[in-house]
């Protein structure tokens, strides 16, 4: 399943772009290094709408930075690929934001979310003191 952890302490139109920025950053991580599949769903018409995940996407929410740094040191131990968006990677070019990150220290930073992908038991073990997204 895919796990992503959003800080309730930003507003929603960064959680959405940081989760969709995380996505396609883990989608691109693991390539062929899990097993990701993915259903195109074709209409009557034999259109296609979308080839999306059949892997479960679980949106939890995280009460701020330092919830999401303590699961990304947890990750980061266990080998777990992930994504993570912080509060550099949000405003200005992509040069402005490479630059700013260079210039702030790991304990600095704000976390906006993490994104991961985990089997479900070893998932819910880690994650289950977040609550669902609202």
């Amino acid at each position: 399943r895919f796990i992503c952890v959003l800080s309730k302490k930003i507003e929603p139109g960064r959680a959405l772009n940081a989760l969709g920025h995380m996505t396609a950053g883990l989608i691109h991580l693991h390539n062929d290094h899990a097993p990701l599949r993915f259903q195109d769903y074709i209409d009557k018409d034999g259109t296609t709408h979308a080839s999306i995940s059949d892997n479960p996407f679980i949106v939890l929410s995280a009460k701020n930075s330092n919830q999401i740094r303590t699961l990304r040191n947890i990750l980061t131990e266990k080998g777990v690929l992930f994504t993570d968006f912080t509060d550099t990677m949000i405003e200005g070019t992509y040069t402005d934001q490479h630059k700013r990150t260079r210039e702030t220290t790991e304990g600095e930073l704000e976390y906006y979310g993490i994104c991961f992908f985990m089997n479900a038991t070893e998932s819910r073990e880690l994650t289950k003191k977040f609550s669902l997204y609202k």
